[in-house]
């Protein structure tokens, strides 16, 4: 369960969730595989995903005085969920 961060809440994943779409979103590692995180929800909180999309977050640029550097890089997946599931978010 060490490849997804945390969950994300934009304006479209709260739509979805008005509009009676079971999609949720998170933040997973980039390195992750889509096999490995859809595994890793199905058992941890026992839901059956129907799909899965995929995209990695543009990296932003930092400096820090002279010095520049970048952001980390995440993958954003966009779980859709059976419809007798659903996960509980707190």
């Amino acid at each position: 369960m060490d490849g997804i961060k945390y969950a994300v809440f934009t304006d479209k994943s709260i739509l979805f969730g008005y509009l009676g779409i079971i999609k949720y979103t998170s933040n997973a590692e980039s390195e992750s595989t889509r096999a490995e995180i859809k595994h890793w929800v199905e058992l941890f909180f026992g839901v059956k995903v129907i799909a899965m999309n995929s995209h990695r977050i543009p990296r932003k640029g930092r400096r820090m005085g002279p010095i520049l550097g970048h952001t980390m890089h995440y993958r954003r997946m966009i779980i859709t969920l059976q419809s007798s599931y659903s996960i509980l978010l707190h």
